[in-house]
């Protein structure tokens, strides 16, 4: 079983993903663009969900430029849509692609660190909407096409927020923790299963750090490119029946590359 470290350096077959279908959300930027462009490059058809379509246009650029699937996009406004909504998309995904085999909740949004006794209702139920409960609306739209795949499988992008000032979003992140668990428990059977686990890189140089740490040297960060391997690894065939494990790194030093980049 490969431990932590190792799977930073896990470097796949070059038909990993070929056939798949993944949804991954906040592909737009940071570990979202850069697990989506993996993705692609090891055979997968990837749909590119956030809310807002240009940044999405480029990656889908990218993909394209690197020779990959041609993937798809789903411009979708986690905090505003509906279980509506996310029935829809389930429906066009098998509709347009026929399949879907995996799913990565990637996308987060941390809109400031707030004192507990401060923290303003509205915005409390936005971002609990956005980091968690929209999470549940696209898991459970989506798990009667992950349950007829071969080898389905559901990854989400934790973070550490159990401390002062995380507010909403702490409790969305530790509840989107217990969650994965329910999910792997319930589906860790012989006659139905799905790999279902967590990744929590450690602080990267993504927009989201820029924005919440104004003062920190970003430079100082590793690229997201360099946690694709372990996105890669739970997603594939290679992972197994490996499940309900919560892989986390802390800070990972500045020059941290992913083997294959």
């Amino acid at each position: 079983m490969l431990s932590n470290e190792e799977l930073l350096h896990y470097v796949p077959e070059d038909n990993l993903l070929k056939d798949k279908v993944i949804l991954v959300t906040g592909a737009s930027d940071g570990i979202g663009r850069a697990i989506s462009l993996a993705y692609a490059r090891y055979g997968a058809t990837v749909v590119l969900l956030s809310k807002s379509i240009k940044p999405l246009e480029v990656v889908y650029d990218e993909i394209i430029d690197s020779g990959g699937p041609i993937p798809a996009i789903y411009p979708l406004n986690m905090e505003g849509a509906n279980v509506n909504d996310y029935m829809t998309m389930a429906e066009t995904i098998e509709k347009e692609l026929g399949r879907l085999d995996g799913i990565v909740l990637n996308a987060g949004w941390l809109p400031a660190f707030i004192p507990f006794k401060e923290y303003d209702v509205e915005l409390w139920s936005k971002t609990i909407t956005v980091n968690l409960h929209a999470n549940f609306l696209i898991i459970k739209a989506c798990l009667p096409l992950l349950e007829n795949a071969e080898d389905p499988a559901i990854l989400m992008s934790a973070h550490e927020g159990r401390k002062a000032y995380n507010g909403a979003f702490g409790i969305a992140k530790a509840g989107m923790s217990a969650m994965m668990d329910i999910i792997a428990d319930e589906y860790d059977g012989d006659e139905m299963f799905i790999r279902v686990n967590s990744i929590d890189t450690g602080p990267l140089k993504t927009q989201m750090r820029r924005l919440n740490y104004p003062l920190e040297d970003i430079d100082t960060l590793a690229d997201p490119e360099a946690v694709v391997g372990p996105y890669l690894y739970f997603m594939g065939a290679d992972a197994g029946r490996r499940t309900a494990e919560h892989i986390k790194y802390e800070r990972l030093a500045a020059d941290t590359k992913w083997q294959a980049e």
